[in-house]
Protein backbone atom coordinates (compact mmCIF):
# COMPACT_ATOMS: atom_id res chain seq x y z
CA UNK A 1 0.00 0.00 0.00
CA UNK A 2 1.40 3.41 -0.93
CA UNK A 3 1.36 6.45 1.30
CA UNK A 4 -1.37 7.98 -0.84
CA UNK A 5 -3.62 4.94 -0.26
CA UNK A 6 -3.29 4.97 3.54
CA UNK A 7 -6.78 5.19 5.16
CA UNK A 8 -5.70 7.81 7.73
CA UNK A 9 -4.40 10.19 5.08
CA UNK A 10 -6.91 12.88 4.20
CA UNK A 11 -6.71 15.11 1.12
CA UNK A 12 -4.36 18.00 1.80
CA UNK A 13 -3.79 21.23 -0.10
CA UNK A 14 -1.21 20.91 -2.84
CA UNK A 15 0.73 23.78 -1.28
CA UNK A 16 1.85 21.43 1.45
CA UNK A 17 3.59 19.20 -1.07
CA UNK A 18 4.99 21.77 -3.48
CA UNK A 19 7.23 24.79 -3.46
CA UNK A 20 4.11 26.92 -2.84
CA UNK A 21 4.86 26.38 0.85
CA UNK A 22 8.24 28.07 0.58
CA UNK A 23 6.97 31.68 0.46
CA UNK A 24 5.07 31.07 3.71
CA UNK A 25 8.23 29.77 5.35
CA UNK A 26 10.39 32.57 3.99
CA UNK A 27 7.92 35.23 5.12
CA UNK A 28 7.49 33.61 8.53
CA UNK A 29 11.26 33.43 9.03
CA UNK A 30 11.72 37.08 8.10
CA UNK A 31 8.90 38.10 10.42
CA UNK A 32 10.29 36.01 13.27
CA UNK A 33 13.76 37.55 13.05
CA UNK A 34 12.28 41.04 12.78
CA UNK A 35 10.17 40.40 15.88
CA UNK A 36 13.26 39.40 17.88
CA UNK A 37 14.70 42.83 17.16
CA UNK A 38 11.40 44.70 17.61
CA UNK A 39 10.65 43.02 20.97
CA UNK A 40 14.01 42.92 22.78
CA UNK A 41 12.44 41.76 26.05
CA UNK A 42 10.89 38.75 24.33
CA UNK A 43 7.44 37.37 23.62
CA UNK A 44 5.64 35.36 26.30
CA UNK A 45 1.98 34.68 26.97
CA UNK A 46 0.27 36.27 29.99
CA UNK A 47 0.11 34.20 33.17
CA UNK A 48 -2.99 33.72 35.31
CA UNK A 49 -0.79 33.29 38.37
CA UNK A 50 1.33 36.38 37.82
CA UNK A 51 -1.62 38.52 36.73
CA UNK A 52 -3.52 37.52 39.86
CA UNK A 53 -0.62 38.68 42.02
CA UNK A 54 -0.69 42.13 40.42
CA UNK A 55 -4.45 42.39 40.98
CA UNK A 56 -3.85 41.94 44.70
CA UNK A 57 -0.51 43.72 45.17
CA UNK A 58 -0.76 46.79 42.90
CA UNK A 59 -4.43 47.58 42.19
CA UNK A 60 -3.33 51.18 41.48
CA UNK A 61 -1.18 50.13 38.53
CA UNK A 62 -2.35 50.84 34.97
CA UNK A 63 -4.45 47.99 33.58
CA UNK A 64 -6.09 46.78 36.81
CA UNK A 65 -9.54 46.47 35.23
CA UNK A 66 -8.09 44.59 32.28
CA UNK A 67 -6.33 42.18 34.63
CA UNK A 68 -9.51 41.37 36.54
CA UNK A 69 -11.37 40.87 33.28
CA UNK A 70 -8.57 38.61 32.03
CA UNK A 71 -9.01 36.39 35.08
CA UNK A 72 -12.77 36.25 34.67
CA UNK A 73 -12.47 35.40 30.98
CA UNK A 74 -9.93 32.62 31.55
CA UNK A 75 -11.88 30.74 34.23
CA UNK A 76 -12.93 27.28 33.09
CA UNK A 77 -16.53 26.03 33.47
CA UNK A 78 -15.39 23.81 36.35
CA UNK A 79 -14.23 26.86 38.31
CA UNK A 80 -10.47 26.34 37.86
CA UNK A 81 -7.82 27.98 35.70
CA UNK A 82 -4.93 26.59 33.70
CA UNK A 83 -4.24 23.13 32.32
CA UNK A 84 -6.80 20.31 32.61
CA UNK A 85 -4.50 18.46 35.03
CA UNK A 86 -5.40 19.62 38.57
CA UNK A 87 -1.74 19.43 39.59
CA UNK A 88 -0.94 22.09 37.00
CA UNK A 89 -4.16 23.99 37.71
CA UNK A 90 -3.44 24.37 41.43
CA UNK A 91 -1.18 27.44 41.35
CA UNK A 92 -3.10 29.54 38.80
CA UNK A 93 -6.43 28.65 40.42
CA UNK A 94 -5.26 29.64 43.90
CA UNK A 95 -3.82 32.88 42.56
CA UNK A 96 -6.91 33.84 40.58
CA UNK A 97 -9.23 32.95 43.47
CA UNK A 98 -7.19 35.00 45.93
CA UNK A 99 -7.11 37.94 43.49
CA UNK A 100 -10.87 37.93 43.00
CA UNK A 101 -11.38 37.73 46.77
CA UNK A 102 -9.08 40.72 47.19
CA UNK A 103 -11.29 42.69 44.80
CA UNK A 104 -14.34 41.80 46.92
CA UNK A 105 -13.09 42.00 50.51
CA UNK A 106 -10.62 44.87 50.16
CA UNK A 107 -12.26 47.16 47.61
CA UNK A 108 -10.10 50.03 46.39
CA UNK A 109 -12.41 51.57 43.83
CA UNK A 110 -9.98 50.53 41.10
CA UNK A 111 -12.39 47.90 39.82
CA UNK A 112 -16.07 48.81 39.46
CA UNK A 113 -18.76 46.73 41.11
CA UNK A 114 -19.31 43.69 38.94
CA UNK A 115 -21.82 40.95 39.64
CA UNK A 116 -19.51 38.45 37.91
CA UNK A 117 -16.70 38.58 40.47
CA UNK A 118 -18.44 36.97 43.46
CA UNK A 119 -19.86 34.00 41.48
CA UNK A 120 -16.47 33.45 39.87
CA UNK A 121 -14.79 33.46 43.29
CA UNK A 122 -17.40 31.05 44.65
CA UNK A 123 -16.86 28.64 41.73
CA UNK A 124 -13.13 28.84 42.28
CA UNK A 125 -13.43 28.09 46.00
CA UNK A 126 -15.64 25.12 45.24
CA UNK A 127 -13.09 23.75 42.78
CA UNK A 128 -10.21 24.30 45.21
CA UNK A 129 -11.92 22.81 48.27
CA UNK A 130 -13.39 19.89 46.33
CA UNK A 131 -10.45 18.84 44.16
CA UNK A 132 -7.27 20.47 45.44
CA UNK A 133 -7.16 21.61 49.06
CA UNK A 134 -10.21 20.16 50.78
CA UNK A 135 -10.25 17.42 53.43
CA UNK A 136 -11.59 14.91 50.88
CA UNK A 137 -9.54 16.16 47.91
CA UNK A 138 -7.41 13.56 46.12
CA UNK A 139 -3.64 13.58 46.42
CA UNK A 140 -2.42 15.78 43.57
CA UNK A 141 0.47 14.86 41.32
CA UNK A 142 2.23 18.20 41.67
CA UNK A 143 4.47 19.22 38.76
CA UNK A 144 8.11 20.15 39.34
CA UNK A 145 7.69 23.89 38.92
CA UNK A 146 9.74 26.74 40.42
CA UNK A 147 8.81 27.68 44.01
CA UNK A 148 5.57 25.66 44.05
CA UNK A 149 6.33 24.55 47.62
CA UNK A 150 6.42 28.25 48.64
CA UNK A 151 3.71 29.66 46.40
CA UNK A 152 0.94 27.26 47.40
CA UNK A 153 1.23 27.80 51.20
CA UNK A 154 1.50 31.58 50.67
CA UNK A 155 -1.66 31.66 48.55
CA UNK A 156 -3.64 29.39 50.87
CA UNK A 157 -2.64 31.69 53.75
CA UNK A 158 -3.90 34.76 51.89
CA UNK A 159 -7.14 33.07 50.85
CA UNK A 160 -7.82 32.07 54.45
CA UNK A 161 -7.19 35.66 55.57
CA UNK A 162 -9.77 36.85 53.03
CA UNK A 163 -12.26 34.20 54.10
CA UNK A 164 -11.83 35.36 57.70
CA UNK A 165 -12.58 38.92 56.61
CA UNK A 166 -15.79 37.69 55.03
CA UNK A 167 -17.01 37.03 58.55
CA UNK A 168 -16.57 40.74 59.30
CA UNK A 169 -17.80 42.05 55.98
CA UNK A 170 -20.12 39.58 54.21
CA UNK A 171 -20.15 39.67 50.41
CA UNK A 172 -23.34 38.67 48.57
CA UNK A 173 -22.75 35.38 46.78
CA UNK A 174 -20.04 34.20 49.16
CA UNK A 175 -22.13 33.60 52.28
CA UNK A 176 -21.47 29.84 52.12
CA UNK A 177 -17.74 30.45 52.55
CA UNK A 178 -17.95 32.59 55.68
CA UNK A 179 -15.64 31.09 58.31
CA UNK A 180 -14.28 28.40 56.00
CA UNK A 181 -10.55 27.60 55.95
CA UNK A 182 -8.64 25.82 53.20
CA UNK A 183 -6.25 23.01 53.97
CA UNK A 184 -2.91 22.66 52.23
CA UNK A 185 -2.76 19.92 49.60
CA UNK A 186 -1.41 16.61 50.82
CA UNK A 187 2.37 16.59 50.87
CA UNK A 188 2.84 20.34 51.33
CA UNK A 189 3.35 22.37 54.50
CA UNK A 190 4.44 25.90 55.39
CA UNK A 191 7.78 25.01 56.99
CA UNK A 192 9.95 26.06 54.04
CA UNK A 193 7.95 29.26 53.56
CA UNK A 194 8.52 30.13 57.22
CA UNK A 195 12.26 29.59 56.77
CA UNK A 196 12.33 31.82 53.70
CA UNK A 197 10.57 34.62 55.51
CA UNK A 198 12.96 34.28 58.45
CA UNK A 199 15.88 34.53 56.02
CA UNK A 200 14.47 37.68 54.44
CA UNK A 201 13.93 39.29 57.84
CA UNK A 202 17.44 38.38 59.02
CA UNK A 203 19.32 40.69 56.68
CA UNK A 204 21.18 37.81 55.00
CA UNK A 205 21.87 37.82 51.27
CA UNK A 206 18.89 36.66 49.26
CA UNK A 207 19.55 34.02 46.55
CA UNK A 208 18.52 35.20 43.09
CA UNK A 209 16.33 32.14 42.51
CA UNK A 210 14.35 33.12 45.60
CA UNK A 211 13.98 36.73 44.48
CA UNK A 212 12.16 35.47 41.37
CA UNK A 213 9.30 34.46 43.73
CA UNK A 214 9.63 37.31 46.23
CA UNK A 215 5.86 37.72 46.33
CA UNK A 216 5.65 34.73 48.69
CA UNK A 217 7.41 36.77 51.38
CA UNK A 218 4.37 38.74 52.49
CA UNK A 219 5.38 41.65 54.72
CA UNK A 220 9.06 40.75 54.20
CA UNK A 221 8.96 41.38 50.44
CA UNK A 222 10.16 44.97 50.53
CA UNK A 223 13.73 43.98 51.37
CA UNK A 224 15.58 47.32 51.52
CA UNK A 225 18.91 45.88 50.30
CA UNK A 226 17.35 44.66 47.04
CA UNK A 227 17.65 47.07 44.13
CA UNK A 228 16.05 46.87 40.69
CA UNK A 229 18.13 45.60 37.79
CA UNK A 230 18.90 47.90 34.86
CA UNK A 231 15.58 46.86 33.31
CA UNK A 232 13.78 47.97 36.50
CA UNK A 233 12.83 44.44 37.49
CA UNK A 234 13.15 42.60 40.75
CA UNK A 235 13.82 38.95 40.00
CA UNK A 236 12.75 39.20 36.33
CA UNK A 237 9.18 38.82 37.55
CA UNK A 238 6.23 41.24 37.56
CA UNK A 239 4.85 39.66 40.74
CA UNK A 240 8.16 39.87 42.58
CA UNK A 241 8.59 43.48 41.48
CA UNK A 242 5.06 44.36 42.59
CA UNK A 243 5.66 42.74 45.98
CA UNK A 244 8.88 44.70 46.44
CA UNK A 245 7.14 47.98 45.61
CA UNK A 246 4.50 47.39 48.27
CA UNK A 247 0.81 48.15 48.31
CA UNK A 248 0.77 51.89 47.64
CA UNK A 249 1.58 54.09 44.64
CA UNK A 250 5.23 55.02 44.22
CA UNK A 251 6.99 57.98 42.67
CA UNK A 252 6.54 58.17 38.90
CA UNK A 253 10.31 57.94 38.30
CA UNK A 254 10.69 54.58 40.07
CA UNK A 255 12.50 52.10 37.75
CA UNK A 256 10.46 49.24 39.23
CA UNK A 257 7.22 51.04 38.47
CA UNK A 258 8.34 51.70 34.91
CA UNK A 259 9.29 48.08 34.48
CA UNK A 260 5.74 47.12 35.49
CA UNK A 261 4.18 49.79 33.29
CA UNK A 262 6.28 48.54 30.35
CA UNK A 263 5.26 44.91 30.85
CA UNK A 264 1.61 45.87 31.29
CA UNK A 265 1.63 47.95 28.10
CA UNK A 266 3.29 45.12 26.19
CA UNK A 267 0.53 42.67 27.14
CA UNK A 268 -2.53 44.90 27.45
CA UNK A 269 -2.95 44.63 31.23
CA UNK A 270 -2.16 40.99 32.09
CA UNK A 271 1.49 40.03 32.58
CA UNK A 272 3.71 36.97 31.99
CA UNK A 273 5.72 35.11 34.64
CA UNK A 274 9.33 35.63 33.66
CA UNK A 275 10.14 38.82 31.79
CA UNK A 276 12.42 39.79 30.10
CA UNK A 277 13.58 36.53 28.52
CA UNK A 278 15.95 38.05 25.96
CA UNK A 279 18.91 35.65 25.92
CA UNK A 280 16.80 32.53 26.38
CA UNK A 281 14.49 33.44 23.50
CA UNK A 282 17.16 34.59 21.05
CA UNK A 283 19.42 31.62 21.71
CA UNK A 284 16.66 29.09 21.15
CA UNK A 285 15.24 30.76 18.04
CA UNK A 286 18.57 31.19 16.25
CA UNK A 287 19.75 27.71 17.22
CA UNK A 288 16.62 25.90 16.09
CA UNK A 289 16.44 27.73 12.77
CA UNK A 290 20.13 27.17 12.03
CA UNK A 291 20.00 23.53 13.14
CA UNK A 292 17.25 22.84 10.61
CA UNK A 293 19.28 24.53 7.88
CA UNK A 294 17.01 27.53 7.48
CA UNK A 295 18.84 30.35 5.66
CA UNK A 296 18.38 33.70 7.35
CA UNK A 297 20.29 36.91 7.91
CA UNK A 298 21.44 37.36 11.50
CA UNK A 299 21.23 40.98 12.66
CA UNK A 300 24.47 41.86 14.49
CA UNK A 301 22.58 43.04 17.57
CA UNK A 302 21.22 39.51 18.06
CA UNK A 303 24.73 38.04 18.09
CA UNK A 304 25.90 40.77 20.47
CA UNK A 305 22.97 40.09 22.80
CA UNK A 306 24.23 36.50 23.16
CA UNK A 307 27.96 37.20 23.47
CA UNK A 308 27.91 40.28 25.70
CA UNK A 309 26.30 38.65 28.79
CA UNK A 310 28.65 35.64 28.75
CA UNK A 311 30.82 35.61 31.86
CA UNK A 312 32.67 33.04 33.97
CA UNK A 313 29.33 31.41 34.85
CA UNK A 314 27.83 31.87 31.42
CA UNK A 315 24.63 33.85 31.18
CA UNK A 316 21.17 34.08 32.68
CA UNK A 317 17.85 34.26 30.91
CA UNK A 318 17.62 37.91 31.95
CA UNK A 319 18.87 40.39 34.53
CA UNK A 320 17.50 39.45 37.92
CA UNK A 321 17.96 35.70 37.48
CA UNK A 322 21.08 33.65 38.21
CA UNK A 323 23.26 32.36 35.39
CA UNK A 324 22.31 28.84 34.38
CA UNK A 325 23.65 26.03 32.22
CA UNK A 326 20.49 25.78 30.12
CA UNK A 327 20.45 29.37 28.85
CA UNK A 328 24.23 29.38 28.56
CA UNK A 329 24.14 26.23 26.44
CA UNK A 330 21.45 27.67 24.20
CA UNK A 331 23.49 30.82 23.62
CA UNK A 332 26.72 28.87 22.97
CA UNK A 333 25.03 26.44 20.59
CA UNK A 334 23.43 29.29 18.64
CA UNK A 335 26.70 31.19 18.40
CA UNK A 336 28.53 28.14 17.06
CA UNK A 337 25.79 27.51 14.50
CA UNK A 338 25.75 31.09 13.15
CA UNK A 339 29.51 31.33 12.78
CA UNK A 340 30.50 33.04 16.04
CA UNK A 341 31.70 30.13 18.21
CA UNK A 342 32.56 30.92 21.82
CA UNK A 343 34.52 28.49 24.05
CA UNK A 344 32.10 26.57 26.30
CA UNK A 345 34.31 26.76 29.40
CA UNK A 346 31.59 28.47 31.44
CA UNK A 347 29.71 25.17 31.48
CA UNK A 348 32.46 23.67 33.66
CA UNK A 349 30.87 25.49 36.61
CA UNK A 350 27.80 23.24 36.29
CA UNK A 351 29.53 19.89 35.83
CA UNK A 352 28.81 17.26 38.50
CA UNK A 353 30.04 13.70 38.86
CA UNK A 354 27.43 12.22 36.52
CA UNK A 355 25.74 15.10 34.69
CA UNK A 356 25.34 18.89 34.50
CA UNK A 357 23.12 20.87 36.87
CA UNK A 358 20.96 23.72 35.59
CA UNK A 359 22.26 26.07 38.28
CA UNK A 360 24.56 25.56 41.20
CA UNK A 361 22.74 23.98 44.12
CA UNK A 362 19.88 22.67 41.95
CA UNK A 363 17.46 20.35 43.71
CA UNK A 364 16.85 17.76 41.00
CA UNK A 365 18.17 17.45 37.45
CA UNK A 366 17.07 18.41 33.96
CA UNK A 367 16.99 16.26 30.83
CA UNK A 368 16.84 19.21 28.47
CA UNK A 369 19.64 21.12 30.20
CA UNK A 370 21.94 18.16 29.63
CA UNK A 371 20.74 17.79 26.03
CA UNK A 372 21.56 21.45 25.41
CA UNK A 373 24.95 21.09 27.14
CA UNK A 374 25.71 18.18 24.82
CA UNK A 375 24.81 20.32 21.80
CA UNK A 376 26.93 23.24 23.02
CA UNK A 377 30.04 21.09 23.45
CA UNK A 378 29.34 19.02 20.34
CA UNK A 379 28.78 21.94 17.97
CA UNK A 380 31.81 23.82 19.26
CA UNK A 381 33.96 20.73 18.67
CA UNK A 382 32.50 20.46 15.18
CA UNK A 383 33.48 23.98 14.12
CA UNK A 384 36.65 24.41 16.22
CA UNK A 385 38.25 20.98 15.99
CA UNK A 386 41.79 22.06 16.91
CA UNK A 387 40.97 23.69 20.25
CA UNK A 388 43.52 22.90 22.95
CA UNK A 389 40.73 21.93 25.34
CA UNK A 390 39.04 19.59 22.83
CA UNK A 391 39.78 16.44 24.84
CA UNK A 392 38.16 17.90 27.95
CA UNK A 393 35.16 19.10 25.93
CA UNK A 394 34.74 15.62 24.44
CA UNK A 395 34.80 14.08 27.92
CA UNK A 396 32.11 16.50 29.09
CA UNK A 397 29.98 15.71 26.04
CA UNK A 398 30.31 11.96 26.68
CA UNK A 399 29.24 12.49 30.29
CA UNK A 400 26.08 14.37 29.30
CA UNK A 401 25.25 11.80 26.61
CA UNK A 402 25.70 8.84 28.95
CA UNK A 403 23.50 10.44 31.59
CA UNK A 404 20.78 11.16 29.02
CA UNK A 405 20.78 7.55 27.85
CA UNK A 406 20.44 6.39 31.43
CA UNK A 407 17.42 8.62 32.07
CA UNK A 408 15.35 7.40 29.09
CA UNK A 409 12.02 5.79 30.00
CA UNK A 410 11.37 2.18 28.95
CA UNK A 411 8.95 3.38 26.27
CA UNK A 412 11.67 5.50 24.62
CA UNK A 413 10.55 8.92 25.85
CA UNK A 414 11.97 11.48 28.26
CA UNK A 415 10.12 13.96 30.52
CA UNK A 416 11.68 17.12 31.89
CA UNK A 417 11.20 19.71 34.63
CA UNK A 418 10.99 22.65 32.20
CA UNK A 419 8.11 21.52 29.98
CA UNK A 420 4.82 19.70 30.48
CA UNK A 421 5.10 17.59 27.33
CA UNK A 422 7.35 14.57 26.81
CA UNK A 423 7.46 15.56 23.13
CA UNK A 424 9.73 18.49 24.01
CA UNK A 425 12.12 16.58 26.26
CA UNK A 426 12.24 13.59 23.91
CA UNK A 427 13.00 15.78 20.89
CA UNK A 428 15.72 17.68 22.77
CA UNK A 429 17.41 14.51 24.00
CA UNK A 430 17.09 12.44 20.83
CA UNK A 431 18.26 15.19 18.46
CA UNK A 432 21.27 15.96 20.66
CA UNK A 433 22.18 12.27 20.98
CA UNK A 434 21.78 11.66 17.25
CA UNK A 435 24.14 14.52 16.43
CA UNK A 436 26.72 14.27 19.22
CA UNK A 437 26.05 11.14 21.29
CA UNK A 438 28.18 8.74 19.26
CA UNK A 439 27.31 5.26 17.99
CA UNK A 440 26.49 4.10 21.53
CA UNK A 441 23.43 6.39 21.43
CA UNK A 442 21.84 4.80 18.35
CA UNK A 443 19.62 2.49 20.37
CA UNK A 444 18.29 5.36 22.49
CA UNK A 445 17.57 7.45 19.39
CA UNK A 446 15.76 4.58 17.66
CA UNK A 447 13.66 3.98 20.78
CA UNK A 448 12.70 7.67 20.81
CA UNK A 449 11.75 7.55 17.13
CA UNK A 450 9.55 4.51 17.78
CA UNK A 451 7.85 6.26 20.71
CA UNK A 452 7.05 9.26 18.49
CA UNK A 453 5.57 7.06 15.75
CA UNK A 454 3.45 5.17 18.27
CA UNK A 455 2.01 8.28 19.95
CA UNK A 456 0.77 10.15 16.87
CA UNK A 457 -2.93 10.97 17.11
CA UNK A 458 -5.49 9.96 14.52
CA UNK A 459 -5.68 13.50 13.13
CA UNK A 460 -1.90 13.49 12.52
CA UNK A 461 -0.93 15.69 15.46
CA UNK A 462 0.92 14.97 18.68
CA UNK A 463 0.10 16.18 22.19
CA UNK A 464 -0.11 15.34 25.88
CA UNK A 465 -3.57 16.68 26.65
CA UNK A 466 -4.67 17.40 23.10
CA UNK A 467 -3.02 17.65 19.73
CA UNK A 468 -1.00 20.87 19.48
CA UNK A 469 1.04 22.56 16.79
CA UNK A 470 3.97 22.96 19.20
CA UNK A 471 4.20 19.30 20.13
CA UNK A 472 3.66 18.28 16.51
CA UNK A 473 6.63 20.45 15.55
CA UNK A 474 8.85 18.69 18.11
CA UNK A 475 7.76 15.27 16.89
CA UNK A 476 8.38 16.11 13.23
CA UNK A 477 11.78 17.59 14.04
CA UNK A 478 12.77 14.47 15.93
CA UNK A 479 11.75 12.20 13.07
CA UNK A 480 13.55 14.23 10.41
CA UNK A 481 16.67 15.35 12.28
CA UNK A 482 17.72 12.02 13.79
CA UNK A 483 18.20 9.85 10.71
CA UNK A 484 17.14 9.06 7.16
CA UNK A 485 13.35 8.81 7.04
CA UNK A 486 11.77 5.54 5.96
CA UNK A 487 8.27 5.07 4.56
CA UNK A 488 6.67 4.93 8.02
CA UNK A 489 8.38 8.16 9.03
CA UNK A 490 7.37 9.92 5.82
CA UNK A 491 3.79 8.86 6.38
CA UNK A 492 3.81 10.25 9.93
CA UNK A 493 5.35 13.52 8.74
CA UNK A 494 2.85 13.87 5.93
CA UNK A 495 -0.01 13.45 8.39
CA UNK A 496 1.43 16.05 10.75
CA UNK A 497 2.51 18.60 8.16
CA UNK A 498 -0.93 20.24 7.53
CA UNK A 499 -1.18 21.22 11.19
CA UNK A 500 2.17 23.00 10.97
CA UNK A 501 1.45 24.83 7.74
CA UNK A 502 -1.96 26.02 8.91
CA UNK A 503 -0.30 27.54 11.97
CA UNK A 504 1.69 29.79 9.62
CA UNK A 505 -1.08 30.66 7.17
CA UNK A 506 -3.93 30.82 9.72
CA UNK A 507 -2.26 31.51 13.09
CA UNK A 508 -4.45 31.16 16.17
CA UNK A 509 -2.05 31.44 19.08
CA UNK A 510 -4.89 31.81 21.57
CA UNK A 511 -6.00 28.25 20.81
CA UNK A 512 -2.61 26.78 21.72
CA UNK A 513 -2.01 25.79 25.36
CA UNK A 514 0.89 27.01 27.47
CA UNK A 515 3.27 24.17 28.31
CA UNK A 516 6.58 25.67 29.47
CA UNK A 517 7.38 25.65 33.19
CA UNK A 518 7.86 28.77 35.27
CA UNK A 519 5.80 29.62 38.34
CA UNK A 520 2.88 29.08 35.97
CA UNK A 521 2.76 27.43 32.56
CA UNK A 522 3.62 29.87 29.78
CA UNK A 523 4.19 29.91 26.04
CA UNK A 524 7.29 31.59 24.58
CA UNK A 525 5.66 32.51 21.28
CA UNK A 526 8.81 33.20 19.26
CA UNK A 527 10.46 29.96 20.34
CA UNK A 528 7.40 27.92 19.46
CA UNK A 529 7.18 29.66 16.11
CA UNK A 530 10.83 28.79 15.46
CA UNK A 531 10.05 25.15 16.22
CA UNK A 532 7.21 25.15 13.69
CA UNK A 533 9.29 26.84 10.97
CA UNK A 534 12.16 24.44 11.57
CA UNK A 535 9.91 21.39 11.39
CA UNK A 536 8.29 22.59 8.17
CA UNK A 537 11.67 23.43 6.66
CA UNK A 538 12.87 19.90 7.31
CA UNK A 539 9.60 18.47 6.01
CA UNK A 540 9.78 20.41 2.76
CA UNK A 541 13.00 18.66 1.85
CA UNK A 542 14.83 21.95 1.38
CA UNK A 543 15.48 24.66 3.92
CA UNK A 544 16.94 27.21 1.50
CA UNK A 545 14.30 29.92 1.24
CA UNK A 546 16.50 32.64 -0.22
Amino acid sequence: MSIDDHPLIQPVPSAIWTSDAEPHLAAATDELIADLVAHPWGQATPSVYETGRLVTLVPWLTGHVERVEFLLARQRPDGAWGAPDDGYALVPTLSAAEALLSVLVAPTGAYPADAAVAPAAARALAAISGRMCGPSAPVLDLPDMPAIELIVPALVERINESLERLSERPVPGLEAWTGYRLDLPAGLDSAKLDLVRTLLDSGADVPKKLVHALEVAGRSAGVPRLRPEQTGTIGASPAATAAWLGHGPVEPSSPARWYLETVVAEHGGPVPCGFPLTVFERGWVLAWLARAGVRFSVPPELVLSLTTPLGPLGTSTADGLPADADTTSGALYALALVGAPHPPDALNAYELDTHFCTWQGEDGASITTNAHVLEAFGQYLTVVADDAAAARYRASARKAAAWLRGQQAPDGSWLDRWHASPCYATACAAIALAAFGGPESRGAVEAARRWVLETQREDGSWGRWEGTVEETAYAVQLLLLTGAPDAETLLAVRRGRPHLLRSLTEPDDAAEPSMWHDKDLYRPAAIVRAAVISALAAAEGTADFR
